[in-house]
């Protein structure tokens, strides 16, 4: 069990977001210690919400820098480290409107929740243990919950669409960073990003962001279930990429749901990828040019890589949308898999639908991370907010990228520019086989068409592991990647 010292800094009374008071930083102090690899962390936990002002000109006269939200943050940091050495990793999750709870109890953190994994889900109330694998006893950790996720809130009289956005989500966070950084005194720390899904998106414009804005120049990012070109992943008509990017992902799970038999997952895999990279976006390319026959091979092929029948891909032309073969594949079965981690089965109220009702794998770990994360800031943080703690909301929809109309959002042209500016920028990207959100080779095309130099292609590192989104719900995953940050942040700083 984590040690546990009051500091000085005492909670505050519980807050029910009180908009007529003047916003103030209310951050909590705690002091903690941990056992890792027999060497005791002491640590101090900082937790609470920092204000965000903004500097406002009005008829061009300078009128003062005017609160413009409260975002929540959690930090950690080695007691008698010697800052201009010890790494500083900035955390978030994307959604978008998403906490950063997920790598905060799920990888990162110094205390993780015990959820269980597939068949053998954790019941209610679950429970909280010290992590002896966190990225603490490497470096100091940062976690950001973005505007209206967590406890973070636009203050009154300002609108919080003006968050939820592409440019407004990168200003604030970075914002953040930069007030962090400033007020700790770390700015030759070594410091690194670590996002997830959409917060792979937030994190590689972000490097470029923090270096024009601010002379900020980071030493690594940790890319965790990678999203950075939306082209790739969106299902439109006319563009169909996605569905090439999606097969060796979709043969991934036909795989783990038992219909490849007896064959080794590499090499359904390198089947999969074989196709879709050559055959198969020839064939959706030629359209009714196809012959009947190259047709009905294309069928033959699809089917057996997805575990689909012939007739199905058939009715769909070739084209498996991927909500529609989570709720497919399984059908004879009367079982949906899920989206986040295809690992996860569930069941549904009528098996005629074309798409689930809802992903089993995100109803499975839901429960166990909102208790323990209400649990632990109340308890062993000693934050206390009456507000409620937004882990994965919708209030941020519909989400702006008015700085991409006419065009699909990227910001790998962004990671690009950051590094090509910054050649010691090193990038670490994790991919789950089984992740039917962010696919995969998806995430490869993108780093196959970066505009960079082919020498910068070596400060690109990519680790797989056999789960899903969050891949760390799996247990030997989470062990292995846990090792895999450490030795890329100790690589990298």
């Amino acid at each position: 069990m984590t040690d546990k010292d009051n500091g000085t800094d005492k909670a505050p009374e519980d807050k029910a977001g009180d908009v007529g008071a003047t916003p103030t930083d209310d951050l909590v102090n705690t002091q903690h210690s941990i056992t890792v690899k027999r060497r005791k962390l002491n640590y101090t936990a900082t937790t609470g919400r920092v204000v965000l002002r903004k500097e406002v000109l009005t008829d061009g006269k300078f009128d003062g820098h005017v609160a413009k939200a409260e975002v929540f943050l959690t930090s950690y940091t080695l007691d008698g480290a010697d800052p201009t050495k010890r790494p500083v990793t900035f955390a978030f999750n994307g959604g978008p409107g998403s906490s950063s709870v997920w790598l905060h109890l799920g990888l990162l953190g110094p205390r993780r929740v015990v959820s269980g994994d597939v068949g053998e889900l954790a019941p209610p109330p679950y429970d909280l243990v010290d992590n002896p694998e966190t990225l603490l006893a490497h470096s100091d950790l940062v976690f950001i919950d973005p505007v209206s996720t967590g406890f973070s809130r636009a203050v009154k009289g300002e609108k919080p669409g003006d968050f939820h956005g592409f440019q407004g989500d990168l200003e604030s966070v970075g914002e953040v960073i930069r007030l962090w950084t400033s007020r700790n005194d770390r700015w030759l720390s070594p410091k690194f990003l670590a996002g997830e899904s959409y917060g792979t998106t937030r994190a590689a414009a972000l490097a470029e962001h923090l270096q024009v804005r601010y002379g900020m120049y980071l030493n690594g990012l940790m890319l965790i279930s990678s999203v950075l070109d939306f082209g790739t992943l969106d299902f439109s008509e006319g563009n169909d990429l996605p569905y090439s990017l999606f097969l060796p992902t979709y043969a991934a799970i036909a795989h783990y749901h038992g219909l490849h038999g007896d064959r080794p997952l590499a090499d359904v895999l390198a089947e999969a990828e074989e196709f879709a990279s050559r055959d198969y976006p020839w064939a959706l390319a030629r359209g009714h040019r196809l012959t009947a026959e190259e047709r009905a091979d294309a069928v033959s092929r699809l089917a057996a890589l997805t575990g689909l029948s012939e007739d199905y891909v058939d009715r769909v032309n070739l084209r498996v949308e991927h909500v529609r073969f989570f709720t497919e594949v399984l059908r004879a079965q009367r079982k949906v898999v899920g989206r986040l981690d295809s690992r996860f089965t569930g069941a549904d109220a009528d098996y005629g639908r074309e798409l689930f009702s809802e992903d089993p794998s995100y109803s499975a770990i839901m429960g166990p991370y909102t208790a323990a994360l209400n649990h632990y800031l109340r308890v062993d943080l000693e934050y206390r907010n009456d507000l409620p703690y937004e882990i994965l909301t919708r209030s941020v929809h519909p989400w702006s990228y008015k700085e991409f109309e006419g065009t699909h959002v990227t910001v790998a042209n962004k990671l690009a520019s950051a590094m090509r500016a910054n050649p010691d920028l090193k990038v670490h990207i994790a991919y789950g086989h089984y992740d039917g959100a962010t696919p995969y080779f998806a995430a490869e095309h993108v780093v196959a068409h970066l505009q960079v130099p082919t020498e910068l292609l070596d400060n690109i590192e990519a680790a797989y592991y056999p789960a899903g989104h969050m891949m760390y719900v799996h247990e030997p995953s989470r062990v292995q990647q846990s090792k895999d940050l450490a030795a890329f942040v100790d690589s990298a700083k």
